[in-house]
């Protein structure tokens, strides 16, 4: 039911995500920006990504992330800033008090930890069909085994502290501790969680 995301997962993995997290700023940006930094996950060599099949074989959940994760972003930039400020086009010229905040959710993660031995889950998402059935355990459970695959000893992530008790309580139950609180220039409180790979302490 699990398998390694492709190129030809995007357009399916950019619904899910909509279809996830309405309201929330990437969604807000639109399919092409969603698009874009998909397929730059799937297409650096850092990059891990898994899809959830359903019954009839199509992807209804997706994991994303990368090992290294310490610049992706500007490394993704580097390479795509051409395809990533078109996509940002119309959603900043519709509300230009977003360009700030764009530039932010682009380079943000230069503050990372370092290194080959960490690895940042960014993304996860599952259509609410499936939610409570495993899915979301199973791809987080996919993207653990190919971190630590690569030689990856810890993986963070960040999620929201207020009003997102059933994700807290999700990454709690895998074993995630949060090891810091911070806020967003938005003021959005967020949780940053960690977990050590091979059940050491």
């Amino acid at each position: 039911m699990v398998r390694v995301a492709t190129k030809d997962d995007v357009k399916r993995m950019v619904a899910v995500h909509q279809e996830s997290f309405p309201g929330f700023f990437l969604s807000a940006l639109g399919a092409p920006f969603l698009s874009q930094y998909y397929r730059g996950i799937l297409a650096a060599p850092e990059g891990i990504a898994y899809v959830y099949l359903n019954q009839a074989g199509e992807p209804a959940g997706f994991v994303a992330g990368t090992a290294n994760p310490r610049g992706f972003y500007r490394r993704l930039l580097r390479r795509s800033w051409h395809k990533f400020a078109l996509a940002a086009l119309v959603p900043v010229l519709k509300r230009p008090r977003i360009a700030g905040r764009v530039a932010r959710a682009l380079v943000h993660p230069s503050g990372n930890p370092v290194g080959d031995h960490v690895a940042g889950l960014y993304s996860i998402g599952v259509l609410p069909e499936l939610q409570g059935t495993g899915a979301g355990k199973k791809l987080v459970g996919a993207f653990l085994d190919e971190a630590a695959r690569r030689g990856c000893r810890r993986v963070f992530l960040t999620t929201d502290r207020d009003g997102n008790d059933p994700v807290n309580a999700f990454y709690a139950g895998l074993g995630f501790q949060v090891e810091r609180h911070f806020e967003t220039p938005e003021g959005r409180r967020m949780n940053e969680y960690w977990i050590t790979l091979g059940g050491e302490t």
